[in-house]
Order: C-alpha cells, then structure tokens, then sequence
C-alpha cells in the first residue's frame, strides 16, 4: 500500500499554497469572527426572548377562565412586547443568518456550531422539564397547576424541534461541534431518567420496609409520588435513547465523547454507587451495633440509599463496559478515575475512624454519637477500600496497573503520573489546610478559655483527616518515585517526538486511535471523513499496524494523518 510523506508548510497565518496572510487578510478574518459573534449571541438572545413572550400568551390562554387567571397587566405586557417584537426581529436576524449559510465557510464557523448547540440543548432541557413537570402535575390532580407548565414545554419543545431541524439540515447544518447536541442531550436524558428511577424506586422499597403511612408525602399518599417519579423516569430515559441510539450517540469517540463517558458514567455513576451502599452498610451498622434511635428513624435513610446504590451501580456497569471498548487511554482513565472516587470513601472512612476514636479515647462515656460515628467511618471504608483494591491492584506488578511496569503503554504511564500527580497534589494541600486548623485551635485553647472542652476534643476532627491525608499522600508520592525509578532503570523512557496527532478517517477510530497512543504517547484528536461509503472498508486491525510502523522516526509539534476510504495512509508533519 503506497505511503506519502510530504510536509505543509504553515508560517505563522498562512493562506491559500502557503503563503503568508497579510496584514488586511488576517484582520478581514478577525472582524468575520467577531461579525460571528455578535450576530449569534443576538439571535440566541432573540429567540430566548421571543420563546418567554410565546409561553406568557400560552400560558394565559390556557388559564382564562379558572383562579389562576390574574389581572397583572405588567406581565401580559411584557409577554406581548417579548412576542411581538422579539419574534419578528428575531425571524429577520435568522433569515439573513440563514441566507448567508449557502457559503461552506459560514457553516465551518465556530459561532454556527455554538449557536445551534447552545440553542438545541437549552430548548431540549427547558422543554423536557416543564413536559414532564406538566404531567406529573396533572397525576398528582393539582388540575390547575400544570397549564403553566405545559405552555413553556409546548413552546420550547418547537424551539427545539426548529434547531434540530437546523442541526440535521442537509446543506446549511454546522460543520464544526456537530457533536455537542448528540452527547448533551444523551447525558442530560440520563441524569432525568436515572434520578427519576432513583425516586420512583426510593418510594417504593421505603412504602415495603416502614409502611404506606411513614411512606407518604405531605398531601398525597405514596404511590401518587411513585408514579410522578416513573414519568420522570421514562420521560429522560425517552430523551437518552433518543439521542444514544437513534441520533448513534453511543458510537462517538474522542474529545467531548470521552470526557462526558467518564465524568458522567464513571465518576458520578461511580459516587451514586459508593455512595449508596456506603449508606446501606452503615445502616446495618446501626441497626446491628447502635439502635439508640426509633426502628423508623434508622430505617428512613434506607431505601433512598439502596436505590440510588441499583440505579448507579447499573450506569456505571454500563459506562465501564463502553470504557474497556474504547482507546487505551479511554480504558485506563476509566480505572483511575474508579480509583480515585473509591480511595475518596476509603480515606474518608480512615478519618472519621480516627476522630470517632480520639472521642472514645478522650471522652470514655462519650454515648452513642462516637459509636455513631465510628459505624459511618467503618462503612465507608468497607465500600471503599475493596473497590480502590481492585481498581487499583496495588500488589500486581504484571499489568500497567501495578506499582510500575516498565513496558507499559506510553499513554498509560503518562495518564498515570498525573494521577498519581493529581492525588498527591490535592492530598498535600488538604493537609496544609487541615494543619493550619489544628493549629488555629490549639492556640485557641491555650489563649482562651480552658474550660470550653478539651483539646482533643477541638482537634479530633481535622487530625482525623489530617492522617487520612497523610497516608494517602505518603502512598502515591511513594508509587510516583518507584515507577520513575523503575522506568529510569529500565531505560525506557523515550524522548517524545510528536505532540499532538490530527487522524482524519472514516471508519473506527478505536483501533488506530490507540496504535498512535501506543506508538508515540501523543494525544489524538478524530475528525471523520464525509466521503466514505457504507461498504466495510478496509480492516482497521491491519491499518494499525501498518500505522504504528510509518509513525516511525516521524517528528514535528503536531502532524496530521489521513486515512483513505480505500486505506490508503497519509502521515504529514505540519510546520509551527
């Protein structure tokens, strides 16, 4: 398969055959921008405008007649100045916008991507929440009370569907962030959708374990909240497979796809999870070692714990799957960031044992608060340390997981070293933080007042999580230095050549995304091609390997690679 290597010359703003921009060029481009800038932010500001006074005359046709109605002339004003004025200037400002998108340069514009993005997701959001809002106002029988909410949801959902429109338009849709509707929309359907299933399932096992009657909010008996809670979760849930499956949220890589697949169905998944079963045991606790509370005031945190613990651990479960078939550093990130919410509830757990013992140990008819305490500390500890374990595996040295293995992928090693960076850098400042407290009552108690409680007791709390801190810093400044040692010895820690990759394909990304990871340690940034065919295309196995070779001896600040629908690879050092 034929290879080419040339290089583009880029000196400083360079035009057209790489010459350099001039001086009126260049400042042609900078008014473009902020021309750009300008004309979407007053469209958005318009079309928010125009949508408020729309769902003001809405809502006021929908109440005439009934005790919501009300005479506030100030508001139909408002309502009627936003409409009729708003609206027009802002189908004026967005005909001409609309004229101007038949040149593919206004389509690549940064501001056309942010203006549909930002108008897209703001719609689906307000729309979906006064929708549903609506109708679990209307099941719960408050009939007046969900008017309001239906007219902002029937005005902002033709908001949104006038951007999607926009968005999937086939000749005048953004060429740039095309991906940010797709993956806001999934992830906000998800946050509804998992924390209406949370509700729902809360109120169900809390009716099972104390009774209809503890159960019940105030006006309504349980199961009218229960049903509230499933139309939210079936409503985000809706929005979620929307966007996930039938928009193929679910096949995006890189940039934004890989930071919301982690910060939302790792890390927050993730903290759900712990989260609740951290609560679940330290209610097993309580009600096995400490039950100077009512039978129901232990119960009460129960099922909210226990459903949040379901619902989290299954997006999490989820997430971490979609993680293991992606690009290596997609994988391994997932694990750290794993390891880092989990050592979060184990060093936590380690502090309030501290503190729950030097109140035992100070105060030997402390009563149940210590026992309390010490039952909370415990809990979290036992959620979060064998998690941390098997994330982390601190005691296996045959896998890149370990304390430090020299032949581990580049792009690992370096997502490491900022963890491990990133952990003791926050740990060493908590302690500061910590330190300085203890410090501020320890002066405090020997300049004051001496009969205001012991000393212990005014330090227990910050020196509990001063040691938890301490250890923790102490570890991970530890495995930095052994795996820097390691790799020292070892001989393997090569000079960087590249530092950033541009890879231009259009089939999966995956494979050749993790061969340049593999290869250089550089990051990559996926655009996919517009010019490929539905057939199976080339075998992505094979590209990465023939990849990995031709990145060989190739240097440069940032280069670009092509991949042709016929597999034909093209690597191309860029110049500045």
């Amino acid at each position: 398969m034929a290879h080419r290597q040339r290089t583009l010359a880029i000196d400083g703003m360079p035009g057209p055959g790489g010459k350099v921009m001039t001086a009126d060029a260049a400042a042609g481009s900078a008014q473009r921008t902020v021309r750009r800038l300008i004309t979407y932010l007053l469209l958005f500001a318009l079309v928010v405008v125009a949508a408020v006074g729309l769902s003001g005359l809405l809502e006021r046709l929908l109440v005439a007649g009934t005790e919501l109605a009300t005479a506030d002339v100030a508001g139909l004003a408002r309502s009627l100045a936003f409409a009729l004025i708003g609206g027009p200037l802002a189908a004026l400002l967005w005909w001409v916008v609309w004229r101007r998108l038949a040149d593919d340069t206004e389509r690549a514009s940064v501001g056309w991507g942010l203006y549909v993005s930002g108008a897209y997701v703001v719609s689906l959001v307000v729309a979906t929440t006064n929708l549903l809002s609506a109708l679990s106002t209307l099941i719960a029988g408050q009939s007046q009370q969900w008017r309001p909410s239906l007219a902002a949801g029937v005005v902002w959902a033709g908001v949104w569907g006038w951007h999607r429109w926009m968005w999937r338009h086939p000749r005048k849709r953004p060429l740039d962030l095309v991906e940010v509707p797709t993956l806001l929309g999934a992830y906000f359907g998800l946050v509804i959708g998992a924390g209406g299933a949370i509700a729902a399932l809360s109120t169900l096992l809390d009716a099972a374990l104390r009774g209809a009657t503890a159960a019940a909010t105030v006006g309504k008996p349980w199961w009218v909240s229960a049903l509230q809670s499933v139309i939210w979760a079936a409503g985000g849930a809706l929005v979620w497979w929307w966007h996930w499956k039938h928009d193929g949220g679910r096949r995006l890589r890189g940039g934004l796809a890989s930071v919301a697949l982690i910060a939302v169905g790792v890390l927050g998944a993730g903290v759900l999870t712990l989260g609740g079963a951290g609560v679940v045991l330290f209610v097993l606790l309580r009600l096995a070692f400490d039950r100077t509370d009512a039978m129901d005031v232990l119960l009460e945190p129960l099922a909210p714990a226990i459903a949040a613990a379901a619902v989290g651990s299954l997006v999490w479960v989820y997430h971490r799957g979609l993680a293991r078939d992606s690009s290596e550093t997609i994988r391994q990130g997932s694990r750290l960031v794993t390891s880092g919410v989990a050592l979060v509830a184990a060093a936590s757990g380690i502090g309030v044992i501290v503190n729950a013992t030097l109140a035992m140990a100070a105060t030997p008819l402390a009563g149940s608060g210590a026992r309390t305490l010490l039952l909370g500390g415990i809990s979290s500890l036992l959620v979060g340390g064998p998690v941390w374990w098997l994330s982390w595996k601190p005691l296996d040295r045959t896998t890149p997981a370990g304390p430090g293995k020299a032949g581990a992928p580049a792009a690992w090693l370096n997502a490491r070293r900022v963890y491990l960076i990133v952990v003791f850098g926050l740990s060493a400042v908590v302690a500061v933080i910590t330190l300085l407290v203890i410090g501020y009552r320890m002066f405090e108690y020997f300049l004051g007042d001496l009969s205001g409680g012991s000393l212990v007791e005014r330090i227990r709390a910050p020196l509990g999580l001063l040691v938890a801190t301490g250890l923790v810093a102490g570890y991970h400044f530890a495995v930095w230095r052994h795996q820097r040692a390691v790799l020292t010895a070892a001989g393997t820690a090569r000079k960087r050549t590249i530092g950033h990759v541009l890879l231009v394909t259009g089939g999966n990304p995956a494979p050749l995304h993790r061969a340049i990871e593999d290869a250089t340690g550089a990051g990559v940034t996926v655009w996919r091609r517009a010019d490929v065919g539905a057939g199976p295309g080339p075998d992505a196995g094979r590209l990465a390997g023939e990849l990995a070779g031709r990145l060989e001896g190739v240097a440069g600040n940032r280069v670009l690679v092509t991949v042709s629908p016929d597999g034909v690879i093209d690597v191309i050092p860029l110049l500045g």
